[in-house]
């Protein structure tokens, strides 16, 4: 557990590391020709690239991870990851940062989806799932909530100390950095990780637990889209907004992103707390929903630092909730499948973010429309309020017994305990 839990950490904070810096980074990498418009587009479409690759490449790892073992794959991103950050740190040219994000997201695949899928193999109740795809998801929050500020903090101090380092960018040491905890985790995972297939006991066991209709999933996949979307607008249009119209340091920026980290971490230890029973999140679904979207359609009307700070609570809140309540429901439906589903929820996730990254830079400071990425993001998690109205009845599993019984019995069958087919075959 502990080495699942700091692989996603690693990679949280490296995605972390970077984000409140990179404007600047882009502004420092297009010189005097580059303009606030360009800045906007390319920070909107480099974080959406990172995430783009997450989506495209996540499934595969997942069902690679069904056939050949959690540890190999988790160990090829580990690895991966660790060798594409060290490559981002000494990078001095644009296109060269646009493939960079590419493979890191790539390599970034291969971790999360396959430690979730670990702890579907691993729990052995529908509260320990909980309860561990809970510590996996407050490990990447900390990974999230350590980078941005650690990161700023870091690049100035060593741009005080070497001044080589900040002609050469001032994320080299935070970059390398999280390098070598990367290939630090991955070392441990070779000594903790098991490296061979689940069990026979484990596909047995989550295959009883998977009765969900085949929209059930699909429904699931859509809402974390929707929530994913929501916050990658969210995200770049927070830095965007913070330094070119609230005027912002990036140390207030960063400490927007640790708010809502810090946020997002103590709703989830609530909600999957051991006095919550798992299977009543189900409830908290269209109401964290209904709270996103106010949020996000009031972040653009936030005047001041301190009303940003409200507003960012809000969003991160009904956010924190909603992601882990969406992993917890699709593991607990992916049956003997957990590397697949949970690599198609972390690809629908990163297939969300990078499509609210790309807008939240692109349509971000339209003329004819100045909020049109947050209005669009309102409006497509209003559509995910009416997707999720009747999720949970649909989320409770029926067995089979019970909707046996709920079905009236002939009187052969209530004479002598058969099934009418059964009764037939005698016959």
């Amino acid at each position: 557990m502990a080495v699942l839990m700091l692989s996603v950490f690693t990679v949280s904070i490296g995605y972390g590391v970077i984000l409140p810096l990179l404007p600047y980074l882009i502004e420092r990498l297009l010189g005097t020709g580059g303009d606030a418009a360009q800045v906007s587009r390319s920070t909107g479409l480099l974080t959406g690239l990172y995430t783009l690759s997450l989506f495209l490449f996540a499934p595969v790892w997942g069902w690679l991870s069904d056939r050949l073992g959690r540890r190999a794959i988790l160990l090829i991103g580990l690895i991966g990851f660790s060798a594409t950050m060290l490559t981002f740190a000494f990078i001095e040219n644009i296109a060269a940062v646009y493939a960079e994000r590419f493979l890191s997201g790539m390599f970034a695949a291969a971790v999360t989806p396959v430690a979730l899928a670990a702890i579907g193999d691993l729990a052995a109740t529908e509260e320990a799932r909980a309860r561990r795809l809970t510590f996996v998801s407050l490990a990447g929050i900390s990974g999230f909530l350590l980078g941005p500020m650690l990161g700023v903090f870091i690049a100035r101090v060593g741009a005080n100390l070497l001044p080589i380092v900040s002609a050469a960018g001032s994320l080299a040491i935070p970059l390398a950095g999280t390098a070598v905890l990367a290939l630090l985790v991955a070392v441990a995972a070779v000594i903790t990780v098991p490296g061979t297939k689940p069990g026979d006991a484990v596909l047995k066991r989550n295959q009883a637990t998977s009765e969900a209709g085949p929209w059930l999933v699909p429904k699931l996949l859509a809402l974390a889209f929707i929530v994913s979307a929501g916050v990658g607008v969210f995200e770049v249009g927070l830095a965007l907004r913070g330094k070119q119209e609230l005027g912002l340091t990036q140390y207030q920026i960063a400490l927007m992103f640790t708010e809502c980290s810090l946020v997002m971490f103590a709703v989830q230890a609530i909600v999957f707390s051991p006095w919550v029973n798992p299977k009543t999140t189900r409830w908290f679904i269209a109401p964290a929903l209904a709270v996103l979207a106010a949020g996000l359609f009031l972040v653009p009307r936030a005047s001041d630092f301190t009303l940003m700070l409200v507003v960012i609570g809000a969003v991160a809140a009904s956010a924190g909730i909603l992601s882990p309540i969406l992993t917890y429901w699709i593991s607990s439906k992916a049956g003997k499948a957990q590397g697949a589903e949970l690599g198609k929820q972390t690809a629908a996730a990163s297939l969300g973010v990078a499509v609210g990254s790309a807008a939240g830079g692109l349509l971000y400071d339209v003329a004819l429309l100045p909020d049109a990425s947050f209005l669009l993001a309102t409006v497509l998690t209003v559509l995910g309020i009416l997707l999720s109205l009747g999720l949970p009845k649909m989320l409770v599993t029926r067995k089979l017994g019970k909707a046996a019984n709920d079905v009236p019995k002939s009187p052969i069958v209530a004479a002598t305990g058969r099934t009418d087919d059964r009764i037939d075959q005698l016959l």
